[in-house]
């Protein structure tokens, strides 16, 4: 008994061990270069996806010519919208990363050293909301190519 309560001693400590390794508040520190890198990356991301936009728009266009019936029109008609609604996304998301730019180059000009904290939280929070975005995206996808493969 002494020795199974021993094991869920150290059993309980490794986890607690486990536990604060990951959740140990993290300090990463975002230099204005890292943050630039990054969105130079976003910016090709979306570029990409406006390109894919547009191929995808060429097929809805074919799709039309092809076929009648109502149900496959309409969701023609769905996936036209979802397009459009995400361009207009990619829009945003590009005016949020040229705002960044412009206060980073500033800072560049200024010679400021200092971490521009606001500027460093908008970063995260616009990190997430990209990965959001492609999880989003890449769901929309999928749904196109399953519904082109049914319809093609």
């Amino acid at each position: 008994m002494i020795q199974i309560i021993l094991n869920v001693s150290i059993l309980n400590n490794l986890c607690n061990i486990e536990f604060l390794k990951n959740n140990t508040m993290k300090t990463d520190v975002l230099y204005n270069s890292n943050m630039h890198f990054e969105h130079e990356l976003w910016k090709g991301e979306l570029d990409f996806w406006k390109d894919e936009l547009k191929s995808f728009n060429n097929r809805l266009s074919e799709l039309v010519t092809r076929w009648t019936d109502k149900d496959v029109l309409a969701q023609l008609e769905h996936y036209q919208n979802e397009f459009v609604l995400h361009g207009s996304v990619i829009e945003d998301l590009e005016e949020v990363i040229e705002e960044h730019e412009t206060r980073i180059a500033g800072q560049s000009i200024e010679g400021e050293d200092a971490i521009d904290m606001p500027l460093a939280k908008k970063h995260i929070e616009f990190r997430n909301r990209i990965e959001t975005q492609r999880e989003i995206y890449s769901k929309l996808k999928k749904e196109f190519f399953r519904f082109l493969e049914k319809y093609m």
